[in-house]
Parts: structure tokens; C-alpha cells; sequence
């Protein structure tokens, strides 16, 4: 597929500075592109590649425009641009329509002809599928579950009983979805487990990574917003309600019960203890550990950038002498106060 750059500049409201025939066929790095590809700069630090790009067109700010010697197209979203381009040169598989002779389908199953069923694949009793749904090689597909219109099923996908999946999601290879959560009682003879009843509601356009697992309700359901974006290996916990188009990198823990606003962004390896509540738009940092509700917007962080190894020594006995420093201010501050009093 090529695409003229006038079109471009047209369909997503960019300035365009060069030849309006020219066309892109496929997407390439500032540092790679030859002619026919279209790159991007939002990085300064890939600015010093922009003057001997080969690439037929760049998408950057107007800032940068004047230093470009390609055909540009200008926006102040140059990397929101790149995506919608390059999801239109690199669309997604069409459904191939039918159903694999080696897949199980449940009875009182609804499986519209648009859709496609992969070979291995498990449909249980009552399940609903929407138009020109996909579902991957061996995925499971649990009794009573609804998979709204165009959403994919990556391979090896496993999904309980009664989960609600709404429309145009993407859930990659190995995700669980509708587990129990952990849910366990102490009792005089060990641990008891508390069944889990709920279930799992996902909204639309929601995409889930590779190995992702999604906890059902223990009472009520796991709520997952709109435009919801989590990557590999995020574990959520029973009953948090995610809201719309928040986003959480690799290797987030949400715990159980914890409500989490709209367009949040969190980082890496981010864990949150249960029955908080987090605002909308609260960006946390990389590793950060959050064990109290945060109120308001911003960004926020909880663990100390990386240290040479020496420093970092120091730094942790001081950590660790905190306790006992702060009981002698408090006593100096007792005795001066004291001391102030009999002055007085």
C-alpha cells in the first residue's frame, strides 16, 4: 500500500512542507529510512540524524521543521501521527471467516459466519461472539463469556466463565482472564479459600499483553475502562476497577479492591496495595510502591534513582539510623523549647 503525503496531511491535520505526490509505503527509524518510508522525530537526542535521513517523508513539531531537508509533515503530536500512519500502512489481518474442524464449540454457543476459530479452540455453553471475531490457535473460551464485535484472541488465550469482553480489543498470547483472585481466610485449621463469584468486565478498545491476568470478583466484578492499554505480564487483582484509557507498563501489580482513575499512566514494575484509591491522570514512576490513596493529579515516585554501588552503601546505613536520629531531634527540640520556657 503507498499513500500520497497530500492525503496524509489532509486525513490528520498537518502542515505539509514538500512535494504533496510523493507517497510512503512503509515506516522506518530516522537512522534506517530509505525512499518510500516515513519516520518521526520527538526524541532531541535523534535529532542529529534528521539532516541525512533518507526517509521520503519526516512527521515532527515546527520546531524542528526549518532542519529537515525531506518532504515534512508538521503537527504538535508527531508521534500520535507516526501511529495512526502506521496503522494504516500495517493494518491488522482481516478474519478470515469459518470455524477450524479440530475447534469445540459449546452448545447454545452464538458464533456469527464473519468470525474466525482457529484450530484448538474451546467455546463453552452460551457463549456470545460478535461479528468478525478472531480467536487464536488453542485459546479457551469459558461458559456464558461474551466477546464483543472485531476483538482478537491471540494463541494460548484463556478466559473463564462469565466474563464480559467488549469491542476491538486485542488480547495477546498467554493472558488469563477471569481467575480467582486470592482470596483466603485464616481459620483455627489453616487457610480457608473464599469463592470467588464475581466476574470481569472489560470495556472497548482495550489491548492486553502477553501473559497478562486479570482476577475475577470475589462479590461484584473486575472492571477494566474503555481504552484501557496494559502491557506483558501486569497482574490484576480481584474487584480493581481500572478507569478509561489509563495505561500500565510491564510488570504492574494492581491488588485487590483498589479503584484506579481515568488516564493514568503508570510505569514499570509499579505496585499498588488494596482498597486505594487513585485519582485521574496520576502518573507514577518506574518501581514505584504505593500503600496509601493518592487524591490528587501528578506525578509521583517512591523509589531512589540508581547509585553507584559505595554511595549507595552509605546512603541505606543512614536509612537505617533514621529512627534513632529522629528520637535525639526530638529530644534537642524538647530541651530547647524547655530551655526557651525558663529564659521566658
Amino acid at each position: 500500500m503507498a499513500i500520497r503525503l497530500a492525503e496524509l496531511a489532509v486525513r490528520y491535520g498537518c502542515e505539509l512542507r514538500g512535494d504533496p505526490d510523493l507517497e510512503v509505503s512503509s515506516v522506518a527509524s530516522l537512522a534506517d529510512a530509505g525512499s518510500g518510508s516515513i519516520t518521526f522525530l520527538t526524541d532531541s537526542g535523534y535529532k542529529k540524524y534528521l539532516a541525512d535521513t533518507a526517509a521520503t517523508a519526516v512527521i515532527l513539531d515546527a520546531a524542528a521543521a526549518d532542519d529537515c531537508k525531506a518532504a515534512c509533515l508538521v503537527t504538535d503530536n508527531p508521534y500520535a501521527v507516526y501511529a495512526s500512519i502506521a496503522a494504516e500502512l500495517y493494518p491488522l489481518p482481516e478474519p478470515r471467516p469459518g470455524i477450524h474442524p479440530r475447534a469445540l464449540i459449546g452448545d447454545g454457543a452464538r458464533v456469527p459466519e464473519s468470525c474466525e476459530i482457529a484450530a484448538g479452540v474451546v467455546i463453552g455453553r452460551k457463549v456470545q461472539l460478535g461479528e468478525r471475531v478472531i480467536i487464536g490457535p488453542n485459546c479457551v473460551v469459558g461458559d456464558e463469556t461474551t466477546v464483543g464485535a472485531e476483538t482478537r484472541l491471540m494463541a494460548n488465550v484463556s478466559i473463564y466463565h462469565g466474563v464480559h469482553i467488549g469491542e476491538r480489543c486485542i488480547v495477546h498470547s498467554g493472558t488469563v482472564i477471569g481467575a480467582d483472585g486470592f482470596g483466603i481466610a485464616r481459620s483455627s485449621q489453616g487457610w480457608l479459600k473464599v469463592p470467588q463469584v464475581g466476574g470481569v468486565r472489560i470495556g472497548d478498545d482495550v489491548e492486553l499483553g502477553a501473559t497478562t491476568t486479570i482476577d475475577r470478583g470475589a462479590i461484584g466484578d473486575t472492571i477494566i475502562g474503555n481504552g484501557v492499554k496494559l502491557d506483558n505480564r501486569v497482574h490484576i487483582g480481584h474487584n480493581v476497577v481500572i478507569g478509561e484509557h489509563t495505561v500500565m507498563a510491564a510488570q504492574c501489580g494492581i491488588s485487590g479492591s483498589t479503584r484506579i482513575g481515568a488516564r493514568c499512566v503508570f510505569a514499570g514494575q509499579t505496585g499498588l496495595a488494596g482498597h486505594l484509591h487513585i485519582a485521574d491522570d496520576v502518573i507514577l514512576l518506574g518501581r514505584s510502591s504505593v500503600t496509601k490513596s493518592i487524591s490528587k493529579a501528578g506525578t509521583y515516585s517512591s523509589i531512589l534513582p540508581v547509585e553507584e554501588v559505595s554511595h549507595w552503601r552509605k546512603l541505606a546505613a543512614r536509612f537505617k539510623r533514621l529512627e534513632s536520629m529522629a528520637a535525639k531531634i526530638k529530644l534537642l527540640e524538647q530541651r530547647l523549647n524547655s530551655s526557651k520556657d525558663r529564659k521566658s
